[in-house]
């Protein structure tokens, strides 16, 4: 025991290394233990009022274009690669 160091600090040492310690192995203890519950908590508290996403997208829609929206549509391409 070092000298300049009293019996109270080295037991006050001690205890809050100790108290460390069993407060680390008790959180990773319950991060390990918590994983596996809160994953079963999530599958089995969905809500229930919300639609399943569907896994394909929507339909695809076309419309023809007449002679003028044609021509519309390629004079504002040809606008807008003259910008560039």
């Amino acid at each position: 025991m070092p000298a300049h160091v009293s019996v109270y600090q080295l037991l006050g040492m001690t205890f809050l290394v100790l108290v460390t310690v069993a407060w680390t192995i008790g959180l990773i203890l319950m991060l390990r233990h918590g994983r596996g519950e809160a994953a079963l908590w999530r599958a089995a508290h969905t809500l229930p009022t919300l639609p399943h996403q569907r896994q394909t997208g929507p339909p695809r829609e076309s419309v023809e274009l007449t002679p003028a929206e044609k021509d519309a549509f390629a004079g504002l391409v040809r606008q807008l690669s003259a910008d560039r």
